[in-house]
């Protein structure tokens, strides 16, 4: 009779960390495909937004061999630096690897995002002049449009081309430039959209509003071009900040192996170290949002 009881609770244990395993896999399957799809809806976006011909599904495929890569580097240099090897240290720094290697693909399109934004308000002056003169001469604003478009300047000829395109095929100009507004996400040419639009609703002289936006996107350049060079160090000291615990830890793990293992092999070591990454991250994020000024 024993014997059965011990059996029957066996099994009972057995079926319930099987039940339990189903429901946890069942839940990390659902979060995953939940979290890959809005991965994907993202970087479809961020790819449109830099006019790139490419599949989002392929950056959450690059960012899991860039995740792979990373946990397989830093696991090379874990051997490499000749500590003492265990189970627990090498998954701490296979996941620290990943964590910090997944995210740049998606890094990568933003920061080419900021860059063709920044390229994009810097030529956009000379084709508001560009737009000013062709009125002068005669041009109705859709021409004075296809002047712009016809240079070759990228990436604002580029966006020309398509705000032409968009005319061509019937789409309302006002309507048209609400949607370059929406798709550049660009606060000078805001203005100029808001200012055609206006123009044209009320009848105002066009010629001399684009001059004047012309000036005042000259000088907002000047001054985010001085703002930048005087953040500069202060974004510095934000990288080097958020990078030197990391190089502290893997110096220490030359000098005083012995202190980094107790700390890889207990509890609260570990809970030490992810407390101070993310007090590293949060002072990172902190330092970045006082350098960001927005003109």
């Amino acid at each position: 009779m024993e014997i059965n009881l011990g059996i029957l609770a066996c099994v009972s244990a057995g079926l319930s960390v099987t039940m339990a395993t189903l429901v946890i896999v069942d839940f990390v399957s659902y979060a995953s495909s939940r979290y890959k799809e809005r991965y994907i809806k993202e970087a479809a976006v961020e790819l449109d937004d830099v006019l790139l011909q490419m599949p989002a599904g392929k950056i959450f495929d690059v960012s899991l061999a860039c995740a792979a890569l990373g946990a397989f580097l830093g696991i090379v240099i874990l051997c490499i630096s000749g500590s003492n090897w265990s189970w627990a240290k090498t998954i701490f720094v296979g996941v620290i690897g990943a964590g910090i290697t997944f995210p740049a693909p998606r890094l990568i399109l933003k920061h080419l995002k900021k860059q063709r934004l920044l390229r994009f308000n810097e030529q956009l002056e000379d084709a508001l002049s560009s737009m000013s003169s062709a009125l002068k001469a005669g041009f109705s604003i859709n021409q004075a449009i296809e002047v712009v478009a016809a240079e070759n300047r990228k990436p604002i000829s580029i966006e020309f081309r398509l705000l032409v395109q968009e005319i061509r095929l019937g789409v309302p100009l006002d309507e048209a430039l609400q949607k370059m507004v929406d798709r550049l996400e660009s606060q000078d040419f805001e203005l100029v959209a808001t200012a055609i639009i206006t123009a044209r609703q009320t009848g105002g002289e066009l010629t001399l509003i684009l001059e004047r936006l012309a000036s005042v996107i000259r000088e907002r350049m000047r001054i985010s071009g001085r703002l930048r060079a005087l953040t500069a160090q202060g974004k510095l000291q934000a990288y080097l900040i958020g990078a030197m615990p990391f190089l502290l830890m893997f110096a220490m793990s030359y000098i005083a192996p012995d202190m980094m293992s107790a700390f890889l092999h207990s509890i609260l070591g570990v809970l030490v170290i992810i407390g101070a990454i993310l007090l590293v991250a949060a002072g990172f994020f902190i330092i970045r949002k006082i350098t960001t000024i927005d003109i």
